[in-house]
């Protein structure tokens, strides 16, 4: 199926209306730095207060930074909601994802064991290059090829087309390269 075809509800399968209406809603959103932003802060959050159990042996994983590793977790939970929903804020979320993951390497067992960690790098970075996109807008009666034709610019008036002995160091000490 072409992914630029329109999609019909009425003729077309109801995985694929879902697949494209998801595939819309996620394009106009920072949709992947939201989703490393949101799963950095399930292990911060977990490990903590997790415990591993070998038969009869407990290992707990529980720390004094407990509670600021719970409140570490929760933020970078909502800030990748927050991402997915709020676009405006993303040079925020961006910075805020970035700063809570550095503060989890001391606070939240290294970062929920560097998994955490490296997830709110990810997301954070991701976060704060996302720019939203604006459609170019072609002109009415202009054929498809037609603006490619015009950034391109020409040889300039000085310029040879071909480099001989005598014009290998002219065209006004620019090399042929550029």
């Amino acid at each position: 199926m072409n992914p630029q075809a329109p999609v019909n509800a009425a003729r077309d399968h109801w995985l694929t209306v879902v697949y494209y209406g998801f595939h819309s809603w996620s394009g106009k959103r920072p949709f992947w730095a939201g989703l490393f932003t949101l799963l950095a802060g399930v292990p911060i959050a977990y490990f903590p207060y997790a415990d591993l159990r070998l038969g009869s042996v407990t290992i707990a994983m529980a720390t004094t930074g407990g509670a600021g590793a719970l409140i570490i977790g929760v933020l970078l939970i909502t800030l990748g909601l927050a991402l997915w929903f709020q676009q405006s804020i993303r040079i925020f979320a961006g910075v805020a994802t970035l700063l809570l993951g550095l503060v989890s390497l001391p606070v939240s067992n290294l970062g929920g064991f560097f998994m955490g960690f490296l997830c709110a790098l990810v997301g954070g970075c991701l976060a704060l290059s996302w720019a939203p996109g604006t459609p170019v807008e072609e002109p009415a009666g202009a054929p498809v090829g037609a603006m490619a034709a015009v950034a391109v610019p020409g040889p300039r008036g000085m310029e040879t087309d071909h480099a001989t002995e005598t014009t290998g160091h002219a065209d006004g000490g620019r090399n042929s390269a550029g």
